[in-house]
């Protein structure tokens, strides 16, 4: 998917709604786990009831990883049952030597060896280069890298003066050297608010993976308010406060009711801002 084509899908669906599968075993309704694989039926019955509300949907792979066998071919079954025209996430985190990132890009992107094919996949950037433009040789697929994350641990190293640059900034200024906002994208959290002035600073045309939305407390509006750009540029990630809206029977018409409302505020703020 191109970053038109994403543009397009938002504009459409009057949403830049990002819909987490952080699916756990622990989490999901117990009365699932009649079915032969409870998390991929799970993942269906979400998908089902939010893809008319969303634009990308994000399986964080340690949530299928740590079920071995049966957790990957959960994920395999996830991206295909993800429609084509709603972008795709592979929520990996990696990032190696040069010719490990390379595996882990067929993994993720070459469907003819992995039987997967994300849309994208998230990078960590500190090991250099040479670790991320592996990701970058596959056509029409993106990189997101890790810039300035929600997690309460994220200034022990993000925030470190380097010279006239933080960390976070340094990452941004020189990635920008390995693809354009045609091919990459950041992860910035929502949880960093006004942050989001700086950032877009340095990287006014790319588009932002915006996860803490939700149970991590981040504001939309906030986010909006410095983040949004020309394209929308923004994709919001909410995992927790929609797939685990009810752990009953009614749980998929509780998630695309959490759906629904992010939905409609994002609608309005595309509407103020001229974007639909």
């Amino acid at each position: 998917m191109t970053k038109q084509q994403l543009f397009e899908q938002i504009q459409k669906k009057r949403s830049f709604l990002c819909v987490g599968l952080d699916s756990s075993l622990d989490k999901i309704p117990q009365h699932l786990l009649k079915y032969e694989n409870p998390i991929l039926e799970f993942n269906k019955q979400i998908i089902d009831a939010t893809k008319d509300l969303c634009v990308a949907y994000k399986p964080n792979t340690a949530f299928y990883e740590c079920y071995g066998k049966k957790g990957w071919e959960n994920l395999i079954e996830t991206w295909k049952y993800i429609p084509n025209d709603i972008f795709s996430i592979a929520d990996a985190k990696r990032g190696d030597i040069g010719n490990t990132s390379a595996m882990y890009a067929e993994t993720f992107f070459n469907d003819k060896s992995s039987e997967m094919s994300f849309d994208s996949v998230t990078v960590a950037p500190y090991m250099g280069s040479d670790s991320v433009t592996p990701f970058l040789t596959f056509k029409d697929k993106w990189v997101i890298l890790l810039a300035l994350t929600s997690n309460s641990g994220h200034a022990d190293f993000q925030l470190q003066q380097i010279g006239e640059d933080k960390l976070f900034e340094k990452v941004l200024k020189t990635s920008q050297e390995w693809a354009t906002d045609e091919q990459m994208m950041y992860v910035v959290g929502a949880t960093r608010g006004s942050a989001f002035a700086d950032v877009r600073n340095l990287v006014p045309n790319h588009f932002l993976l915006v996860p803490g939305v939700g149970a991590q407390g981040g504001d939309l509006q906030e986010v909006c308010k410095y983040g949004l750009n020309s394209q929308c540029g923004l994709l919001i990630n909410s995992s927790r406060g929609i797939i685990y809206a009810s752990k009953g029977e009614d749980f998929a018409e509780k998630a695309r009711e959490e759906a629904l409302k992010l939905q409609k505020e994002m609608e309005e703020i595309l509407i103020n801002a001229d974007l639909v």
